[in-house]
């Protein structure tokens, strides 16, 4: 049987915690992703299912087995298909109606400015080591008055940070600049969340290697990342609920039960995070002993 779409019954279910002025409005909003993996693909139908009308995605990969346990778009049925173009199938089978510009290129210096143009909110799906490029869009968006939010998917918990037009930029928060790969990794890291909350379950210490780029995932993670970040877009979208932008974040841990709203003012150049800084290397060092 073939059933004809409706974008008013179809996100009915939303009124009540959105106005039907709202849902509207979130129709008309324009919101980019990159990465369309472990959080970036979720963010999307999660984004999608809130009624978002336009958005454009960018990632450069294509689905793979490793990618079963946390991504959404993974299935046996996508391997080896690009990631963007899976997801968004996805997305227009949750709307039809809705756009979809795909970068399958993932983002560059090149097309970053086509990649923000028009974007109302720009949410961080990125894959954890890609650094350069990620420091490149949030400059882009901090240049551009673009809020931007990234959620960190952390053992069985998300950390979350949001960065608002005229306020704390990414880079005055995590200090980046041109560090070493494996530096900006430990700050992304310990910038991020500040609470540490996930650290004391990590069941096999060895999976961790910044140097490799490589450590554990759960798809818990993924899913409280897009539950989070979603409910800061819904707020920032339509001008509506208290938004802490940087240097205030937040934590939630599922596993521990535990919630923390931190405040790190200069970012990693507090006193505390540059603690937490030496204490990691050290922690790190020992990993490998």
């Amino acid at each position: 049987m073939r059933h004809s779409f409706s974008y008013v019954e179809a996100f009915s279910r939303n009124i009540g915690w959105v106005t039907q002025e709202e849902q509207e409005a979130l129709r008309c909003k324009r919101i980019a992703i990159a990465g369309m993996g472990g959080v970036g693909g979720v963010h999307l139908l999660t984004l999608a299912r809130l009624g978002i009308g336009t958005f454009h995605i960018a990632d450069l990969d294509t689905f793979e087995i490793p990618n079963f346990n946390r991504q959404v778009g993974a299935t046996i049925s996508s391997l080896g298909k690009r990631k963007v173009e899976v997801l968004a199938d996805m997305a227009r089978d949750i709307n039809p109606d809705i756009e979809i510009k795909l970068f399958t290129t993932g983002v560059t210096q090149d097309n970053l400015q086509e990649f923000l143009r028009g974007i109302d909110l720009y949410v961080d799906g990125l894959d954890f080591f890609v650094f350069s490029i990620r420091q490149a869009v949030f400059s882009a968006c901090a240049q551009h008055d673009i809020p931007a939010i990234t959620a960190a998917p952390l053992g069985m918990g998300a950390a979350l940070l949001c960065f608002m037009p005229g306020g704390m930029t990414f880079e005055e928060y995590f200090r980046m600049g041109d560090l070493t790969e494996k530096e900006k990794a430990l700050r992304f890291l310990i910038g991020l969340a500040p609470a540490r909350l996930h650290m004391g379950y990590l069941a096999d210490k060895s999976t961790v290697n910044l140097e490799e780029h490589r450590g554990p995932s759960t798809t818990i993670a993924c899913q409280l990342c897009a539950g989070i970040a979603s409910a800061q877009a819904l707020k920032i979208l339509l001008n509506r609920g208290e938004v802490k932008p940087a240097p205030h974040g937040m934590h939630f841990d599922a596993y521990t039960n535990r919630m923390a709203h931190t405040w790190r003012p200069w970012g990693n150049n507090n006193p505390l995070q540059r603690l937490s800084l030496v204490v990691a290397r050290r922690l790190l060092n020992n990993l490998r002993k």
